[in-house]
C-alpha cells in the first residue's frame, strides 16, 4: 500500500488488526508531499510507479491508501495490472457514508486536489443519486499531523473552521476524506459534537480488501516475515512518528531512489530506535 507521506498507515493499520497473517509492503512517496495541490495527471504517474515498485517486490494486492491517488489513478492503474487487485479508498468510504447518512447530506473533509476532483460526489451518486455531497477542503490539517501536531490547539481550531460549514449544510455524516485525518479525528468529533457520524474509509477499506483476498484465494496462513517499509525522500521523523501512527515500531525504513525505483537501506539511526 502507499500514501503520499504518513497518512496511509491509518489504512495499514486497520488492515493488520484486521489481517493480522498479512505481510505489509508499505510506501511513503516523501519525495513528493503534499500531493493535494499537483496537476492530476502528476498524480497519476506517481501513483502508476510506486505500484509496479510494489509488485515488483512481490505485492499480491495494492491498498491505494491515498484518497488524491484514488481518486485521479483507480481506473489507470486496474487496466495497467490487470493481474493484481488494486483497492482504492473511495468507494468504501462513500459506501458506508450513504449508509449511515439517513438521507441527510453528507460532508467530505479532503486536500484541495480531492475536493477538485469530485471523486466523493460521483462516488456516492452513483450510489444514491439524491444524496447532496459538501466538500471542504482542510490544506492546514496534514501540515500539523505530520509535525507530531494532531493533538493540538491549532488541530482544534482548524477542525472548529472547516467543520463549521458542513454543520451549517446539515451534514448527518462526514466523512474523512484524507488518510492522514483519522489522527485529527478526536480534534473533528470535538467539532461536530455528538450529532454527526464520521466515516472513517481505512476501516472499510480493510474490510474490501479481506474479502477480496478470501475471494481470490489469496489469504496467507501465517505472517512469514516483517512488514517493509519505503520512501521516495527524506525519512526523517518517518519511524518515530509512523510508530505512534500505526501503533507497532517500525525500525527501519529503506529509501527508494525515484529515478530507479532501488530501495537503499538507511543507516541505523536515532529515527529508527526511538519508541
Amino acid at each position: 500500500m502507499f500514501d503520499s507521506g504518513l497518512g496511509g498507515l491509518s489504512v495499514a493499520r486497520r488492515v493488520i488488526e484486521r489481517l493480522p497473517n498479512e505481510r505489509i509492503l508499505y510506501f511513503a512517496d516523501t519525495a513528493h508531499v503534499p500531493y493535494g495541490e499537483r496537476p492530476l495527471n502528476e498524480i497519476r504517474d506517481f501513483a502508476l510507479d510506486i505500484i509496479g515498485f510494489l509488485i515488483d517486490r512481490g505485492a499480491k494486492a495494492v491498498v491505494m491508501a491515498c484518497n488524491m491517488s484514488s481518486a485521479v489513478a483507480l481506473e489507470a492503474a486496474c487496466h495497467a495490472f490487470p493481474d493484481t487487485p488494486i483497492i482504492g479508498v473511495i468507494e468504501p468510504g462513500a459506501k458506508a457514508a450513504v449508509g449511515v447518512a439517513n438521507g441527510s447530506p453528507i460532508g467530505v473533509l479532503a486536500t484541495t486536489g480531492t475536493i477538485r476532483s469530485e471523486a466523493y460526489v460521483r462516488a456516492v451518486a452513483r450510489l444514491d443519486a439524491a444524496a447532496r455531497v459538501l466538500g471542504q477542503a482542510c490544506p492546514r490539517f496534514v501540515p500539523l499531523i505530520e509535525s507530531g501536531l494532531a493533538e493540538s490547539e491549532q488541530a482544534e481550531e482548524a477542525a472548529r473552521t472547516y467543520v463549521a460549514p458542513l454543520l451549517a449544510g446539515g451534514c448527518g455524516a462526514i466523512i474523512l476524506g484524507c488518510t492522514h485525518y483519522p489522527f485529527v479525528r478526536r480534534a473533528i468529533q470535538a467539532a461536530v459534537g455528538d450529532g454527526v457520524t464520521i466515516v472513517d474509509p481505512a476501516e472499510e477499506t480493510a474490510g474490501v480488501l479481506a474479502k477480496t483476498l478470501l475471494e481470490r484465494g489469496l489469504l496467507s496462513a501465517r505472517l512469514e516475515s516483517p512488514h517493509e517499509f519505503f520512501s521516495s525522500g527524506d525519512s526523517s521523523g518517518f519511524a518515530t512518528l509512523g510508530s505512534a501512527f500505526l501503533g507497532k515500531t517500525i525500525d527501519r525504513v529503506d529509501q527508494v531512489n525515484w529515478e530507479k525505483l532501488t530501495a537503499i537501506s538507511c543507516q541505523p539511526s536515532a529515527i529508527g530506535t526511538e519508541g
